[in-house]
C-alpha cells in the first residue's frame, strides 16, 4: 500500500523507551491517517524494551535494526530509502521524546500541499517534562510519569547566522504568537517534514543526511543544502508538538554560549563540534568575504576556549583530519 507520508523515528535503550507510550499514542490519535511508521532501533542488543513495547502494542510499525548504534544520519537515510521505495511524497523525521497535538501532522502536510516551493516544514515545538508520579511503578515494571506541557518554545526551526552558525529560532521564549508561520532555514531534526523530491535533488551519492555526522548538526547541513538548492522552509505555527530535549541552549552572546556549554554532555559537544567543522569545510567556497572572516574569527575564539576549558575537543581536530578526504565538498548543481 502506498502512503502519502512515511514517519520515521529512532529508538535507543532506556533513553527512549520511557517516552514510547506517550509518543506513539499521540501518533495514533492524529487526524491525518495517510501514513506508515518505521522505527529504527539503534540499541545493540536485540531483546530490549523498545522493540518489545512496539511489537506488543503497535504491531503495524515496521522495525529496522543494525545490531549496533549507527547514529542518527545513517539510520534516517535507511528509513528515507524505504519511503522512496514505497512511493511516499513526504518523510517526517521525529524524535520519540515528542508528544504531538492531534492535528499537528495534518497541518504540516497541508502546508506542504499548498506550497510546492517548500522543501521542508517543522511544527512549533514547545517543551514538556516527565515527572515521576505515584505509584512510582506501573504494571509493566516501569516508572509512572506525569506529562507537564509548557508554553516555553523549544524551537521553531533552524535559523542561519553569519559565518555558517545555526541557532534554534525563538528557543527559550514564551509562546505568545498565533501567526500562520515564519520562514526559516530549515527544520530542527527533532521534528522535520521533508518533501522527498527535494531530498532526492540534494542527496550526496546515496546519502540524504551526511553520515560523517554521527549525531548533531546533520539537520543543519541538510537544511543548508536545501536552501542552496532554492527550496523554502517554514515553521507551521498551528502545528504544535512538545519536546523533552536532552541538550538545551539559550542565548547567542559569547558569555551565554559558554555558560550553556557547562551543562552539556561531553559526547554531545564532541559530535556537535565535529559536525560544525565539517560544515565549515563543505561550504567554504560558497561563502563571501564577510562570512569567511566571521568563520575565521569564530575558529580563533573557539581554539582559545578549547585550550582553556575543553581540551578534550582537540581530539576532534585529529578525527577531522582523518576524515577530511571523505568530506563531500558542496558543488551547486
Amino acid at each position: 500500500m502506498c502512503y502519502a507520508l512515511t514517519i520515521g523515528f529512532i529508538t535507543y535503550g532506556k533513553s527512549t523507551a520511557k517516552y514510547l507510550p506517550y509518543f506513539l499514542s499521540s501518533l495514533k490519535n492524529q487526524t491525518f491517517a495517510d501514513f506508515n511508521i518505521i522505527a529504527f532501533d539503534n540499541t545493540e542488543n536485540l531483546d530490549n524494551e523498545n522493540i518489545d513495547y512496539i511489537k506488543k502494542n503497535y504491531p503495524g510499525i515496521e522495525i529496522l535494526r543494525a545490531g549496533e548504534n549507527i547514529g542518527f544520519a545513517r539510520a534516517y537515510n535507511k528509513m528515507i530509502g524505504k519511503a522512496v521505495e514505497a512511493g511516499a511524497e513526504y518523510f517526517l523525521a521525529i524524535n520519540p521524546d515528542i508528544i504531538l497535538e492531534p492535528d499537528a501532522v495534518e497541518k504540516m502536510v497541508k502546508a506542504m500541499n499548498n506550497n510546492k516551493d517548500l522543501g521542508s516544514v517543522c511544527p512549533k515545538i514547545l517543551r514538556f517534562y516527565l515527572t515521576p508520579q505515584p505509584p512510582l511503578l506501573n504494571s509493566r515494571g516501569g516508572v509512572n510519569f506525569e506529562v507537564k506541557k509548557t508554553n516555553i518554545i523549544d524551537t521553531c526551526g533552524i535559523q542561519l547566522k553569519p559565518g555558517l552558525r545555526f541557532i534554534d529560532a525563538r528557543q527559550g521564549q514564551i509562546d505568545y504568537s498565533s501567526s500562520s508561520g515564519q520562514a526559516i532555514l530549515g527544520p530542527s531534526g527533532a521534528a522535520a517534514m521533508y518533501r522527498i523530491d527535494a531530498l532526492s535533488k540534494v542527496k550526496q551519492g546515496d546519502e540524504y543526511f551526511d553520515e560523517l555526522m554521527f549525531m548533531y548538526k546533520e539537520d543543519c547541513d541538510l537544511a543548508y543544502r536545501l536552501f542552496l538548492a532554492g527550496f523554502q522552509s517554514k515553521c507551521v505555527n498551528g502545528a504544535i508538538v512538545y519536546h523533552d530535549r536532552t541538550a538545551r541552549a539559550k542565548g547567542e552572546s559569547n558569555l551565554q554560549v559558554a555558560l550553556n556549554r557547562k551543562s552539556k554532555n561531553k559526547q554531545i559537544k564532541k559530535w556537535s563540534f565535529l559536525g560544525q567543522q565539517i560544515i565549515f569545510i563543505k561550504y567554504w567556497k560558497q561563502q563571501n568575504f564577510w562570512n569567511k572572516s566571521t568563520i575565521i574569527w569564530h575558529e580563533i575564539k573557539m581554539l582559545i576556549f578549547i585550550l582553556l576549558f575543553e581540551q578534550y575537543l582537540f581530539g576532534q581536530y585529529w578525527k577531522l583530519w582523518k576524515i577530511k578526504k571523505n568530506i563531500n565538498i558542496y558543488k551547486k548543481g
